[in-house]
């Protein structure tokens, strides 16, 4: 099963997956956590270009090959193998970010930005998608305040806000594969209901496999 987490900026959703994956390796899953982007040597080489703060002078579209030429890299090096195991793969973003940032966020045609990350990915979307759902105001405070700034942090806050309305668009035209968490909450009550929702997901061979291996 392939699970991903977006969400704007501060939105917690690496505070969450640490603790979530622990759960679940507890209850006897194969877990593979990863990150977009980066989750592999080349992946955190472009991570690097795409957030360094004095590459203000990146285009829309380098950005957007960027992203896609780090994803290609983790589907195949990692993502589509550890499917294969049949381990539960859970990653800190994927395509939708592309959706959400360059599509809704710099405006990029979106029917255009589909074709290439089913390219990109080799027609490889998640099975369940979180949505930990926040303010974008209150996403960069948070981020401001635990000290990471990073190059995409610093678009202008309107950039935020059509990101943010562009994962709500995009939770709404798939109900079945996204489910939409208030990130305001505290950190206990966020995780609490992610662990709900995965449980109630997961397909009966899974949990077969888990109760098996204990």
């Amino acid at each position: 099963m392939f699970i991903t987490f977006e969400g704007p900026e501060g939105s917690g959703k690496t505070s969450q997956i640490i603790p979530l994956a622990d759960f679940l390796r507890e209850k006897g899953f194969n877990v593979v956590t990863t990150r977009e982007p980066g989750g592999t040597a080349i992946g955190e080489q472009i991570r690097d270009i795409l957030t360094r703060l004095d590459n203000t002078s990146m285009h829309p579209r380098t950005e957007i090959l960027l992203f896609l030429a780090a994803r290609a890299q983790l589907v195949e090096q990692s993502i589509r193998p550890h499917l294969e195991q049949g381990s539960l793969v859970i990653s800190d973003r994927y395509a939708d970010a592309t959706l959400a940032y360059q599509g809704y966020g710099h405006g990029t045609d979106l029917q255009l930005l589909h074709q290439l990350l089913n390219f990109a990915t080799g027609n490889l979307w998640p099975d369940l998608t979180i949505l930990l759902n926040l303010d974008p105001e209150n996403g960069l405070q948070r981020k401001r305040s635990e000290g990471e700034w990073n190059r995409l942090d610093a678009y202008e806050l309107a950039f935020h806000k059509r990101v943010w309305q562009g994962y709500q668009e995009l939770a709404q035209q798939d109900p079945q594969r996204w489910v939409i968490i208030d990130a305001s909450q505290p950190l206990e009550m966020v995780q609490r209901e992610i662990r709900q929702v995965i449980l109630e997901r997961l397909p009966d061979r899974f949990v077969s496999n888990a109760s098996h291996s204990r």
